[in-house]
């Protein structure tokens, strides 16, 4: 028998997934709660059981996703198995949630253009946002002492980057998915990451890697 703390999660779960498919069909500003609760299957009542208002509801939704992706990064980063291995790794695990869910992407394009309106929506994404990027900082900075390497670039910027590379790749992928293979993302951030460990002076890469 599940409890009330299981059932309210479950309700959360649900609520979300609603949103995201709302959303991906009408924009942030055309989903009503009214139609996200119907497509979970309740009442307004229960969004405002759960969540203050819509755009609460829709950064609960992102914390999840960021919550998820930086546990798959983690788990990535903390073997010893060989950087580029590690890196189209970590790239093709964000190309299979854009191939199972491209309306995660598709949100996030919405949450920016919603924040560049919204100053206080775009002060709470940003703060999620950076929080994200540290956290990945904190990981990369962790393996690069692993590796013994001393990077020419900062652990904070190589994150910058990265997400900068990711959100490009995205949105490629999402106006013309036919020219980004899925291998495509995972060479570009292996041969990036290649580049800065030549720059630092690391090991190369094994025989027959790039």
């Amino acid at each position: 028998m599940t409890t009330r703390k299981e059932r309210q999660a479950r309700t959360r779960e649900l609520l979300m997934e609603s949103a995201a498919a709302v959303a991906a069909r009408r924009g942030i500003e055309g989903a009503s709660l009214d139609e996200v609760a119907q497509s979970a299957g309740f009442t307004k009542g229960a969004v405002y059981a759960n969540f203050t208002n819509k755009e609460q509801l829709f950064l609960a939704m992102l914390d999840a996703h960021f919550d998820a992706r930086l546990a798959e990064l983690d788990r990535i980063l903390s073997t010893e198995a060989d950087p580029d291995d590690q890196a189209r790794e970590a790239a093709q695990g964000l190309v299979d949630t854009l191939a199972r869910e491209p309306e995660r992407h598709r949100l996030f394009f919405e949450f920016a253009v919603h924040a560049a309106r919204n100053e206080g929506f775009r002060v709470q994404l940003v703060e999620r946002y950076r929080l994200l990027r540290e956290r990945l900082a904190e990981l990369l900075e962790r393996r690069v002492e692993r590796l013994g390497i001393d990077p020419v670039v900062p652990p904070a910027e190589i994150a910058a980057m990265a997400f900068a590379m990711a959100n490009g790749m995205a949105l490629e992928r999402l106006l013309e998915p036919e020219a980004v293979p899925d291998a495509l993302f995972g060479e570009m951030i292996a041969t990036f990451f290649t580049g800065l460990r030549a720059r630092a002076g690391g090991p190369p890469p094994p025989e027959g890697r790039t």
